[in-house]
């Protein structure tokens, strides 16, 4: 198993986008056969910040995720350039 965490902090006035995206991501990743978990939090301290964290059933299911067409569309070409800063971590379930 496989976890990953990724931290988002949007672009001034690009939040609400970015949440309609990734509410878009959560329903098509709920669908995939390899995904166990996927959480799309926002934080209560700053609302242009988001907290995914995601449960895969191996690399090789997270590698899948990363390669359908939905993710290029909403993730690499939509919320990517809507975000200041991103930051992702790996971990493994003990």
């Amino acid at each position: 198993m496989v976890v990953l965490t990724a931290r988002y902090e949007c672009k001034p006035g690009t939040s609400e986008q970015v949440q309609a995206a990734l509410m878009e991501m959560k329903s098509l990743v709920q669908k995939e056969s390899g995904c166990l978990l996927y959480l799309v939090n926002r934080s209560l301290e700053n609302p242009d910040v988001f907290l995914l964290f995601e449960q895969y059933e191996n690399e090789q299911a997270l590698e899948a995720h990363a390669e359908t067409d939905y993710f290029q569309r909403l993730v690499k070409d939509t919320i990517l350039p809507l975000l200041a800063k991103r930051d992702r971590e790996l971990y493994r379930p003990l």
